[in-house]
């Protein structure tokens, strides 16, 4: 299968995932407590709806649609990148612990101001980022080594133990919550597209904008950091300068989606998987291939939450462990058999 995908046109197989985003995408419009067929979907976006229609399109389901298509993007693009620069199968900003460095950030702004304004809504993407990139820092030092550099395994190891480490911190914070707080914190750390509305989407979508388009300009640099760091250096690479600011961005993709959606697990880990095994290892048509992937995944997984035992909820992220976890426990046994292979 690998090779037949090889030998097709990998841009027509990515117009073919688009059109796949594009049909689930009505089909979320279409799921949910008041049904809407697909010719009224049509006329109601056009502008012919009633107030009534209107309400359940415009101020509920779209853009809780729009926020979990953004936030695939980010968590898979935020994947691939530490995939790529620390050239390990299993890199996932959820397992290095990043989510949970922005998501306690969150908690505790969350906890302290109540509610959040429109102000509010959009410096909280910043304290985020803050708390990700200071668990990036801590887990980046206690993981090189002085003569071997970078430890990639050591690395995901020592991110599953700071996430860990943070998600027992959450919970004593949330433990002394009010029953409202508790309510909404509990149902955020299971990883939920809570509360969407417009002014999250306004929040988030500069962030994943702008972060993916920073990747595609350095798909070529992401390639060649794929080879190793003295092939790369070679080449002319500035290995280090380009490695943070790729790390940075991967931060910054994954704190900016953490804000609205809680901690989505395996989303960064299944989304680059899946397309790099369509589609192959060359960044300039695997990083938009991951942000469709991502995409897809976060919308299925929110879609059959909020269906699948309606009117009430599963949240997206008890969906998207339950598609992730086989998957990360197969890559872990593959990962295991290749090293023993080498040996």
């Amino acid at each position: 299968m690998k090779h037949l995908f090889q030998k097709q046109n990998k841009w027509e197989f990515l117009m073919l995932s688009f059109l796949i985003l594009v049909i689930l995408f009505f089909i979320s419009i279409n799921a949910g407590y008041t049904p809407i067929g697909f010719r009224d979907i049509l006329r109601i976006l056009a502008g012919g709806g009633e107030a009534r229609e209107n309400l359940v399109i415009f101020d509920f389901r779209l853009p809780r649609i729009v926020i979990a298509i953004l936030v695939g993007m980010g968590f898979s693009l935020s994947g691939c990148v530490l995939q790529g620069i620390t050239r390990n199968p299993l890199a996932d900003p959820g397992l290095m612990g990043i989510n949970s460095g922005a998501g306690i950030v969150v908690v505790i702004f969350m906890t302290l101001s109540g509610t959040l304004s429109i102000g509010g809504v959009l410096t909280l993407p910043f304290f985020s980022l803050l708390g990700a990139l200071l668990t990036s820092v801590i887990l980046y030092s206690i993981s090189i080594q002085k003569n071997a550099g970078l430890n990639s395994t050591r690395l995901i190891l020592n991110g599953v133990a700071i996430q860990a480490g943070i998600n027992a911190m959450m919970t004593i914070i949330v433990l002394q919550l009010d029953d409202t707080q508790y309510n909404f914190l509990a149902v955020w750390q299971a990883g939920s597209i809570w509360n969407s509305n417009w002014k999250l989407v306004v929040s988030l979508l500069p962030w994943i904008v702008l972060g993916m388009l920073y990747l595609f300009l350095k798909a070529k640099e992401l390639d060649l950091l794929m080879v190793g760091d003295e092939l790369s250096s070679g080449l002319g690479v500035a290995v280090n300068k380009e490695k943070k600011s790729l790390l940075f961005a991967a931060v910054a993709l994954a704190a900016a989606s953490v804000t609205v959606s809680g901690s989505l697990h395996f989303v960064g880990l299944l989304g680059p998987h899946l397309a790099r095994r369509l589609v192959g290892s060359r960044h300039k048509i695997l990083l938009p291939f991951c942000a469709i992937t991502g995409a897809i995944l976060v919308l299925l997984a929110d879609t059959i939450g909020r269906t699948i035992v309606s009117p009430s909820e599963i949240p997206a992220g008890i969906v998207a462990a339950i598609l992730g976890a086989p998957y990360f426990i197969f890559l872990l046994i593959t990962n295991n058999k290749s090293k023993v292979k080498e040996r």
